[in-house]
């Protein structure tokens, strides 16, 4: 069964399900029906769950970790995702997306370069992550550095990246199963809102 906790923290709802020490679903946003709802849409609909009022000491941690992420803090620990029920295709794009730094972004089209695909592909898979914020789908934005897409709103997106900036000023790639992603400071794209 898939156990699903949600939590408030200053003006944010946390949402976690999870099932066996795993994470199948997270989210956020200002009310805990959006933050419950994005979660079901993510919950496979051949599995029983429960919403749960007091978290497991996993989801506890989960929920915590969601909130650090959401802050733009640095974070050390990963939890696994439950990514094997998602496309092939989906779980490359994601995996990939997972790993841009705090501080920087990519573009659809380096993701592309890096997993296969165009960038419009990419750009659907961002639309429905399962796992946000844990797969940073908000540093995945346009080849201009504008923002693209994102299912929270653009405000919401801007403010998580202007709190991840960290003065860094060059790009790099990053080693992707032996493909490179390229990215690049977060202040790119937050030059285009000052």
């Amino acid at each position: 069964m898939i156990e699903i906790y949600t939590q408030h923290s200053e003006g944010v709802w946390f949402g976690v399900a999870c099932t066996q020490q795993r994470i199948v679903a997270s989210s956020f946003s200002s009310s805990q029906q959006e933050t419950l709802r994005n979660i079901l849409g993510n919950v496979p609909f051949d599995l029983s769950f429960q919403v749960f009022h007091e978290p497991s000491a996993f989801a506890k941690n989960t929920l915590a970790f969601l909130k650090n992420l959401y802050d733009g803090k640095q974070v050390s620990t990963r939890f696994p995702l439950a990514l094997t029920r998602l496309p092939a295709y989906t779980q490359k794009v994601l995996k990939s997306t997972a790993q841009i730094p705090l501080g920087y972004v990519t573009t659809y089209g380096s993701i592309a370069k890096a997993v296969g695909g165009g960038p419009r592909a990419v750009g659907n898979v961002m639309a429905s992550n399962p796992f946000a914020p844990i797969v940073p789908c908000h540093r995945v934005v346009k080849s201009d550095f504008t923002l693209g897409g994102y299912g929270l709103g653009l405000k919401a997106k801007v403010e998580i990246l202007s709190r991840e900036k960290k003065g860094f000023c060059n790009s790099k790639e990053i080693d992707f199963n032996g493909r490179q992603l390229e990215v690049f400071p977060v202040e790119y794209v937050l030059r285009h809102f000052a």
